[in-house]
């Protein structure tokens, strides 16, 4: 499964795996949204093998904390809301999001 997330995750340059229902990937979404970066967003509930995609997202994250949101830059993994709000604060994120090819300013 991890395999077919790394698809996903290659697909666009920026890639956030969510579930509808979490209000901490509303938020990161929203923050891509607000610095005019087109996401790809892959709702895991609208997946029918969702489940086993969070099981393996969860997995890449070390096991530790939430599933999801799950942010990929250039096809890495960047990691969840701490750490996608840590890079936008210390003025970090910008820069990453422009080496990956989705913002132009």
């Amino acid at each position: 499964m991890a395999d077919r997330v790394m698809k996903l995750a290659s697909e666009r340059a920026v890639v956030v795996f969510t579930l509808s229902s979490c209000c901490m990937c509303h938020t990161v979404t929203k923050l891509m949204q607000d610095l005019s970066v087109n996401a790809l967003v892959h709702e895991l509930d609208s997946d029918p093998r969702g489940k086993e995609m969070e099981r393996a997202l969860l997995k890449m994250l070390g096991g530790r904390g939430p599933a999801v949101p799950a942010v990929f830059i250039g096809g890495k993994l960047v990691g969840g809301t701490n750490r996608v709000m840590s890079l936008h604060l210390g003025g970090e994120l910008v820069p990453m999001l422009m080496n990956a090819g989705a913002l132009w300013v």
